[in-house]
């Protein structure tokens, strides 16, 4: 498993319900700290909230999703959204 870079999707290892996060929530690395461990600041928009939650997470608390984020079988049926691929 490779190490977070800035702008990488990450999931959530685990719940923190202090934030209101849960595990398998998909985040975005907006920075990287490196003192006193490496250290990984995370934007988050959790579902059916309005606003964004950044969490300052260490390597283990998250993995890097390099394959696709979304299920396509989700878009197959959806003509508007297979017009927007051709066109």
């Amino acid at each position: 498993m490779r190490t977070p870079c800035i702008d990488d999707y990450v999931r959530l290892v685990k719940d923190i319900p202090e934030l209101g996060l849960n595990r398998n929530e998909i985040g975005v690395v907006r920075s990287t700290w490196f003192a006193p461990s490496i250290a990984y600041e995370v934007e988050f928009h959790p579902r059916g909230q309005q606003h964004q939650t950044r969490a300052l997470l260490l390597a283990e608390q998250v993995c890097v999703e390099d394959g696709p984020l979304f299920q396509e079988s989700r878009f197959s049926n959806s003509t508007s959204y297979q017009a927007t691929l051709v066109g």
